[in-house]
Parts: C-alpha cells; sequence; structure tokens
C-alpha cells in the first residue's frame, strides 16, 4: 500500500508512541481512511503487517466501530444515531427525515457522492439527544429543522 509521505511520517509517530502497537490500530484506521476514503483491503493487510496484527484483529476492530467503514462513502457521512436515548427523543423521525431530504438509506450515498447516510447505535452524546455526527463534527439537540441547516451548510461546503 502506497500511503503520502506525511501519512507515513505519521504512523511511524503512532507506532512508536504507544508502549504496544496494537494501541495505534484505530488511529491508524482514521487516519488511513481519510486518505484513501475508505478501508480497503490493502489498508487492512497494511496496517496489521506495521502493528504485527493479524487481519482478523484488524476487522475485528473496524467491525466494531461506526466510523470506519468499508465501502466507500459520500464526502459527508452523516450519522444519526438511534440508541435508546435519542431513540426517546425523536431520532427515528430524524432518520426518517433524513432519509427523505437525502433520497438515499441506511449506508447509501446520494448521486452526487456529497452524502452518505448511516443509522448508527450511539455516537456518546446521550445528554444531548438525539444526536448526530457529520464526519468528525457531532451536532446536538437536533430537530428536522436543525438538520435542514446543517445539511445546508454541508452543501455548502461542498460546492466551494
Amino acid at each position: 500500500m502506497r500511503f503520502s509521505e506525511e501519512l507515513e511520517a505519521r504512523f511511524a509517530r503512532l507506532a512508536s508512541q504507544y508502549p504496544w502497537k496494537r494501541s495505534a490500530l484505530i488511529p491508524m484506521l482514521l487516519y488511513a481512511q481519510d486518505e484513501v476514503g475508505y478501508i480497503t483491503d490493502e489498508v487492512v493487510s497494511d496496517i496489521a503487517h506495521r502493528l504485527e496484527l493479524s487481519e482478523l484483529d484488524v476487522r475485528n476492530v473496524i467491525s466494531y466501530y461506526s466510523l470506519l467503514r468499508t465501502k466507500p462513502a459520500g464526502k459527508y457521512v452523516v450519522q444519526v444515531c438511534t440508541n435508546i436515548s435519542c431513540l426517546l427523543l425523536g431520532a427515528d423521525e430524524l432518520f426518517e427525515h433524513c432519509k427523505h431530504r437525502l433520497g438515499v438509506g441506511h449506508t447509501q450515498v446520494t448521486p452526487d457522492g456529497r452524502f452518505s447516510l448511516e443509522e448508527v447505535e450511539c455516537i456518546g452524546a446521550c445528554s444531548w439527544a438525539p444526536a448526530i455526527q457529520v464526519n468528525y463534527d457531532f451536532h446536538l439537540d437536533v430537530t428536522p429543522e436543525k438538520m435542514d441547516k446543517v445539511l445546508d451548510q454541508y452543501a455548502t461546503k461542498a460546492q466551494a
């Protein structure tokens, strides 16, 4: 796998800063995903080799974390938390609103490639439910009206 020089340097720092190489796994996966767009089989193999892990160990971590993707996604990944706290405060309606607004369902990408939509189990923002995450940005106490504003902001960024 060929990564940018900057990412190679970052990987070297990560692998050396932890007492156990395995501790660098999640940051490496996130940085690789940011550069490649998603985690390919080649990325899994490369990172497993770097950290002296099996590919199965790496895949188990990928399958657990909703921020890690093994399929191409839109420029902006909209994750709607539908765990119990968010669900009780309207997350199911919010997810339906997003599906209608974006015209895609769970794990689908809009035709223009700007947005992906995902229903996720928990993003750790129960006190501010319902909550969403767009890439690495959290949005709290989200209503359908707030959701429209958030989507409009990201659509504007995508055009820039």
